[in-house]
């Protein structure tokens, strides 16, 4: 089993959307995936607990809290969506002590990217400055990660060819994730 928390400190960064989009496409690539949603309250160690499946995404609130600390204790990689503005840089260093208290990897990625300006560059010069990874794939602000939730899809199956779906595969691929992928496991210090 191979698990992906998504922890940014920051609301509105992305995370679910990343999350559901992330865990369709493990799901299209025919790994066993469960998509948990956790609230403030939920436990992620016993939630987390689950056996039979390739992939496992957990959408975590946007709050340094306890589910949060778990959620990253118990990922093989946390993925951190940021939008490039200075608000949400805001929040990169208390989700890197997230990870660093957890032990867990983490990887940044660029989400809701506008097409002009320079504030991509300084987003991803800020992370890097911080020892943090950034991936190399970047999600554009587009309407087809959002409007096919209305009828229960994704940009992948609404428009399987537009640019969102392509970004969507992209950092799939980016993770190597497939159902023989062989997990790190990590000693689980209790937060």
């Amino acid at each position: 089993m191979y698990v992906l928390a998504l922890v940014c400190q920051k609301g509105g960064a992305g995370k679910t959307t990343m999350a559901i989009h992330l865990a369709v496409e493990g799901h299209r690539r025919g790994l066993r995936t469960l998509l948990i949603d956790i609230d403030t309250q939920a436990s992620a160690a016993k939630i987390m607990d689950r056996r039979g499946y390739d992939l496992v995404v957990v959408d975590t609130a946007p709050q340094a809290d306890r589910a949060a600390a778990q959620a990253a204790q118990v990922a093989d990689l946390v993925i951190a969506p940021i939008q490039p503005s200075i608000v949400d840089l805001d929040a990169v260093d208390a989700t890197v002590d997230v990870c660093k208290l957890a032990g867990a990897p983490v990887i940044f990625v660029l989400n809701r990217v506008p097409t002009q300006g320079q504030e991509v560059a300084g987003t991803e010069d800020a992370i890097r400055k911080r020892g943090m990874k950034v991936s190399s794939i970047r999600w554009g602000e587009r309407k087809a990660f959002k409007y096919p939730f209305m009828r229960g899809l994704v940009a992948q199956e609404a428009e399987p060819d537009s640019k969102a779906a392509l970004e969507v595969r992209a950092l799939f691929d980016e993770l190597h994730i497939t159902a023989g992928t062989h997990v790190r496991r990590r000693s689980r210090v209790k937060v």
